[in-house]
């Protein structure tokens, strides 16, 4: 009942806005995946414009469940209220990352891990918070619940791949009374952090000064050029929806300055998608991909475009879900042609990845980024007479050199631009 008169005071306070149902901002709830114990972890989407604005509530689970009820109240607001997101403006709000530590009544995910401080922060110029294992907690507390290694935990992985074609991303965590940027010098995070702090009457401070933070969301979305900033909120049971509202549309209200789009990349000489260069920097760049053989193509589902390694593809109708962006289906179709032999091998394996893959399967995105396997391991001889050891899955080929244990991605991007250039006719048809 509580919840309900405050949305209704802060409709009043604010001024209804009326509009025809075609005028509208579509809104529309999807569930963007699950949570390590199955719980639903669903965005609340508003509008359809291109700057795309995610707010995340209740990270740290229980000890911050007003997070999760001031999330809830800026939904039922802007459901009301919806010429309040500009028209390039797309509002997502995620009301619970961590629904269970919700449930568990504590701060960590179902297997003790820290989502705060779990993501791959390498990925920007400061080393101090790159993530590690051995963290600081609520209060400064020590232990080791960065998690066994960067992007470990399923939630971390979903939001991983939500944000990669986000413009900005809020962080809602309490208790402090406070509002700050990505710790490394991005302009983008701190204009929009101070802009916040002042509509909401919170403290703007540039850094987090009371412990370390490694491993923190706001630094990897900001790595990736992503505007980022961590409203803490003054008490630690109460939902400020009033002050945080007013932070957020002071936000809306300037999104062309605070939420630059996401802006493409350049490697080895050739034009690189914003959408698909994030991809590429936050699963592994040059390193797992290798680099682009040509500029991107237009497909009818999206674009997609060839690396060394890989095809990365990105599919409009799976927009705002995990799968907008991800690796084509190369695997299987290797698989289907023997490219790299194992004839007597192949069949569904009936478990998950096992011996040496199972590892480098799991820490690089497990079935999220490489699909299922398609066969057991086996043993072939590639082109240049080298033997390894290989398995098929969906979306990758996997190859270990027995000799020094290195596993890579078979270079299936330049065996896809082979196999298409041979079904090319090397003159023109002439019609007569």
């Amino acid at each position: 009942m509580l919840h309900v008169l405050l949305t209704f005071l802060l409709i009043i306070a604010t001024g209804l806005h009326w509009l025809s149902p075609a005028q509208a901002a579509p809104v529309r709830t999807v569930e963007i995946g699950r949570s390590a114990e199955g719980r639903p972890i669903e965005a609340v989407i508003f509008g359809d414009g291109p700057r795309k604005l995610v707010v995340i509530g209740a990270t740290h689970g229980e000890p911050e469940a007003n997070t999760y009820r001031l999330a809830l109240a800026l939904i039922e607001y802007f459901r009301t209220n919806p010429t309040a997101v500009p028209p390039d403006v797309r509002l997502v709000i995620i009301p619970v990352i961590n629904p269970d530590g919700l449930a568990r009544g504590w701060r960590f995910d179902a297997a003790g891990v820290d989502l705060n401080r779990n993501m791959d922060t390498s990925l920007d110029a400061c080393p101090d918070n790159d993530w590690q294992q051995r963290v600081q907690g609520a209060r400064g507390i020590v232990s080791d619940t960065g998690g066994p290694y960067p992007d470990s935990q399923i939630e971390s992985r979903l939001l991983r791949a939500f944000l990669l074609d986000a413009a900005g991303a809020i962080f809602l965590h309490s208790n402090a009374g406070v509002v700050f940027p990505a710790s490394c010098e991005h302009q983008s995070s701190i204009a929009m952090a101070q802009t916040y702090a002042a509509a909401a009457g919170y403290e703007y401070t540039r850094f987090w000064d009371r412990y370390t933070i490694t491993g923190g969301m706001h630094d990897w979305a900001a790595g990736l050029g992503i505007a980022a900033i961590t409203p803490e909120l003054v008490t630690g049971n109460q939902p400020e929806v009033a002050e945080n509202l007013a932070g957020l549309q002071a936000v809306l209200a300037n999104a062309d300055e605070l939420l630059p789009l996401p802006t493409p990349g350049v490697l080895n000489d050739i034009e690189v998608p914003a959408v698909i260069y994030r991809f590429w920097r936050a699963l592994g760049g040059e390193t797992r991909f290798g680099l682009p053989l040509a500029p991107a193509e237009v497909t009818p589902r999206g674009m997609r475009q060839a690396f060394t390694r890989t095809v990365i593809e990105v599919d409009e109708a799976q927009r705002d879900t995990t799968a907008y962006v991800r690796m084509a289906s190369l695997g299987a179709e290797a698989a289907t042609a023997r490219a790299y032999g194992g004839e007597t091998a192949m069949g569904m394996p009936e478990s998950w990845p096992s011996g040496p893959f199972a590892a480098y399967w799991q820490r690089g995105g497990a079935q999220m980024v490489f699909g299922l396997p398609l066969s057991v391991p086996f043993t072939t001889q590639l082109a240049d007479g080298s033997r390894r050891t290989a398995q098929y899955f969906e979306r990758a080929v996997l190859l270990l050199d027995p000799t020094d244990g290195h596993i890579e991605l078979a270079p299936l991007g330049s065996w896809d631009i082979a196999r298409h250039r041979l079904t090319v006719p090397l003159t023109p048809h002439t019609i007569r």
